[in-house]
């Protein structure tokens, strides 16, 4: 199983994500140096949105269209 994930970092910015383990992932942004680039200068970073997908193909291409969306969309899909 995969998951497509949003955070919210400390500056209110979002980031998207795929991982195979929100728990661990969620961690590691927060902890480790394994956590992106992007959050590790945002910590403390909060898991806001995840859906599950049976393939990292779909998850892959729901990840890129999240991406693409606004802030307002995001909020969006958060708040559904």
């Amino acid at each position: 199983m995969y998951y497509v994930y949003l955070l919210k970092c400390s500056d209110g910015s979002f980031y998207t994500g795929i991982t195979t383990d929100l728990d661990r992932r969620t961690k590691e942004h927060n902890e480790s140096i394994k956590g992106a680039k992007y959050t590790r200068n945002r910590r403390p970073v909060s898991l806001v949105y995840f859906a599950p997908y049976s393939s990292r193909s779909e998850a892959s291409k729901e990840e890129y269209r999240i991406k693409k969306l606004s802030r307002d969309e995001k909020i969006k899909l958060i708040n559904n």
